[in-house]
């Protein structure tokens, strides 16, 4: 049973890669779902020789709660980022924040970046992992305690709590 479950997590990848073959050269001819299939399968075999760490993600809740809790922060953002532009230009303070992190997993770590650059106004400027602090750039920082606690509780808590 585990052996069918490797398989079939193993190709995930290429199945994806296949639909995303196919809405690219949109058709679902027999000769394009072929070339699909081979190149997405070997695509699939490189990156596997390219990441020797694997990730066993937990708590499928966790991840949704957290998936819609970022598409609200992004929505947000992208809102609040328009007003500083567009309404007062010259009224915001853009600064660094220095965030210790207790995360060590390189999947949460990425994760955590991914969230944060996308969300608009905030910037992953860098991150040590002798001292574990992350240092994050902020269009507005007006409270330094409130974007601590923002990345501790609501994207690294959650994010431990699927990789860790």
């Amino acid at each position: 049973m585990t052996r069918i479950k490797r398989v079939i997590n193993w190709l995930m990848l290429p199945a994806l890669l296949l639909v995303l073959w196919l809405i690219l050269n949109q058709t679902i001819a027999p000769s394009q779902i072929l070339l699909g299939a081979v190149v997405s399968l070997l695509l699939a075999w490189a990156a596997m020789r390219l990441r020797p760490l694997r990730s066993r993600p937990k708590k499928p809740l966790t991840i949704i709660r957290l998936f819609f809790s970022c598409i609200a922060d992004i929505t947000l953002s992208n809102l609040q980022v328009f007003k500083i532009i567009w309404f007062k230009p010259q009224s915001h303070t853009p600064g660094f924040i220095r965030i210790p992190l207790d995360m060590k997993d390189p999947h949460g770590l990425a994760a955590l970046a991914c969230i944060l650059t996308y969300t608009p106004g905030t910037v992953w400027a860098g991150y040590s992992d002798e001292s574990g602090i992350l240092t994050l750039h902020v269009l507005d920082l007006e409270d330094t305690q409130h974007w601590i606690d923002l990345v501790k509780n609501r994207y690294e808590r959650p994010l431990m709590e699927i990789f860790e």
